[in-house]
């Protein structure tokens, strides 16, 4: 059987077209017109301008829902956003004239494009902004963070924004020039730029400059200038600020008088917690129990306890510096840290870490990874690839203090273990099965997808994680206690924002944080060795667990517990001080 294509009559082919026409010419003469525009050779100039002009609609719509959240009828702030978008046109192209020369500079174009894409989808999605510490923050995720944040979502809006421009910016021809043809023409659009700029910002003065200066996270909203500014503070600012040496604060460090005759040595954990909220603990007063454990263990939880950034990489050396905030922020050079004071005093000192790294911390003690050296059970138990829950930690511990030198041991210990805690935005993965006390949780990390309990819910749920390691570590100490005196502090390096004024995560820039992002939970525990050993009074410390502390006091007051003579320690910055005296 053979089948023959059936023609229409040419009155049906006219009726079909012309049916047709409507739905179809439109669309086919765009393309045409588009097709035939792309097909003549492009002056790069022309080409870059087209990328900026592109970038400004399509990737910076987290700045205009700001800007019209902050003013309310648009009629107030249309005239703004207009404003804003020139300037971040001409802030685009600005930088771009620097690359418009030939076809080459085509993968840089997209990369640039691309950038933006990923840019504006965690700012939509997380409410982020993209200022230096943020990148800096970005480029020290280590592969397992940066898993948790990809999702088809990203995928999709980001596709939505690059695909189009890449295809053009790939179709495109451009047109050579001689060097110096060029060479005026990028100087003319750079200038224009720069006059466009100027106007805009001369003429919209009354309206720019007090927002700009209420409102300073808008200036890192700019896509794509933000970022690339950013990225290249992250890069250039390091090499003018601090001159690389590193300045010794070790001289002049001994032990105290408790060492002369001590029966035994102390020993000292130091647990950095993670994205952990003081007003998600239990213990500090929120209605759910989160820290049902903790509550059994006798400890002490301060509940005004501020952290020194809002995020990992601007916290963790922060609050082990011994400089402040203040001082640590405004250094010119870096500068030995309290790790290094108590492995400089002769004590026997070790890093363990369940998180990205030690941000340089530890680079000078003995410092592992809580997952190296894991048996196979262990590791299905409680690691899921190279991540692991916190109790990891607790695994071959007794091993790792054995293998630290006798001498040192035989004075004291000091362990530092740096927790994945609350790390998110993927929290569901931060808690054991049997530990899922709330539900239905977040499942997903797109947070914005989640409803407010659900995301209370698994986040919480993160929180009795942390309060089952810790109390699992203060068990471990307790078996300790024949050969030390134990004792533990607890502190997180950051709070977390979630969905609070349409903030998620962390790492909004200090001075405009949410207090969520500044609020950390602080909890310490002492054996009657260790309160003897130290003279505490525990009904001086519980009247102090209202006062307000930073962690500006960290350094001081794990000097003064494992009794630390050297010229850095301040009394006055060392929350347990007075409690010492009045025993």
């Amino acid at each position: 059987m053979s089948f023959s294509r059936i023609e229409p009559a040419p009155a049906h082919r006219a009726a079909f077209a012309e049916a047709s026409a409507p739905h179809f010419s439109l669309a086919g003469a765009l393309w045409m017109r588009l097709d035939q525009w792309l097909a003549r050779p492009r002056s790069a100039g022309l080409v870059v301008l087209g990328i900026g002009l592109y970038l400004v609609l399509a990737t910076n719509w987290p700045l205009w829902n700001e800007l019209a959240r902050i003013g309310g009828a648009p009629s107030t702030y249309l005239p703004t956003v207009i404003a804003m978008s020139l300037l971040t046109l001409c802030g685009t192209v600005a930088m771009l004239s620097l690359t418009a020369w030939s076809r080459w500079l085509k993968p840089l174009w997209f990369a640039v494009v691309l950038l933006s894409a990923v840019a504006q989808h965690y700012m939509l999605e997380y409410r982020v902004v993209m200022d230096p510490t943020m990148i800096a923050n970005a480029l020290q995720t280590d592969p397992n963070e940066a898993r948790d944040l990809l999702s088809w979502r990203m995928a999709f809006n980001v596709l939505l924004v690059a695909l189009p421009a890449g295809l053009l910016i790939w179709r495109v021809r451009i047109a050579p020039m001689r060097f110096l043809s060029k060479l005026w023409r990028n100087a003319a659009l750079l200038l224009l730029a720069v006059v466009v700029a100027l106007g805009t910002g001369v003429a919209m003065n009354r309206q720019l400059a007090p927002l700009m200066r209420n409102n300073v996270h808008l200036r890192y909203m700019m896509n794509p200038i933000a970022s690339l500014y950013s990225t290249g503070a992250v890069f250039i600012k390091p090499l003018f600020k601090r001159s690389g040496k590193l300045i010794p604060i070790t001289a002049g460090t001994s032990l105290g008088a408790s060492y002369a005759a001590q029966v035994r040595p102390p020993m000292f954990v130091v647990v950095v917690g993670e994205t952990a909220r003081a007003d998600h603990f239990a213990l500090n007063g929120y209605a759910r129990d989160t820290t049902p454990e903790l509550a059994k263990r006798g400890v002490l939880s301060y509940r005004d306890v501020h952290s020194c950034g809002t995020n990992t990489l601007a916290s963790v050396p922060c609050m082990f510096s011994p400089l402040g905030k203040q001082g640590y922020e405004s250094r010119k050079d870096d500068y030995e840290n309290l790790v290094d004071v108590l492995q400089a005093s002769g004590l026997a000192v070790l890093w363990l870490d369940n998180q990205a790294g030690c941000k340089d911390v530890c680079t000078r003690i003995p410092n592992a990874s809580a997952f190296d050296g894991l048996d196979a059970a262990t590791r299905k138990a409680l690691c899921d690839g190279d991540e692991c829950l916190d109790e990891v930690m607790l695994k071959n511990l007794d091993a790792r203090i054995a293998a630290l030198p006798a001498e040192r041991r035989a004075k004291g210990v000091v362990l530092v273990m740096h927790q994945m805690g609350s790390h998110g935005p993927a929290y569901y993965k931060r808690s054991a099965p049997d530990v899922k006390r709330f539900s239905p949780e977040c499942r997903t990390n797109a947070l914005a997808e989640c409803g407010h309990n659900e995301l209370m819910n698994v986040y919480d749920n993160s929180i009795v994680q942390t309060d089952r390691f810790l109390a699992d570590t203060i068990d471990w100490l307790k078996t300790q206690s024949k050969q030390y005196d134990p004792a533990m502090l607890y502190v997180s390096d950051h709070g977390e924002s979630l969905g609070e004024y349409g903030l998620f995560l962390h790492g909004v820039p200090y001075s405009f944080a949410p207090e969520a992002q500044k609020h950390v939970p602080m909890v310490t525990w002492f054996s009657e060795g260790m309160s003897e050993r130290r003279k505490l009074s525990r009904s001086c410390m519980e009247a102090g667990l209202d006062a307000p502390l930073t962690h500006d006091n960290l350094y001081h007051t794990v000097l003064g517990m494992m009794d630390v003579n050297t010229p850095t320690y301040k009394p006055a910055l060392d929350a347990l001080a007075s409690c010492r005296a009045k025993a």
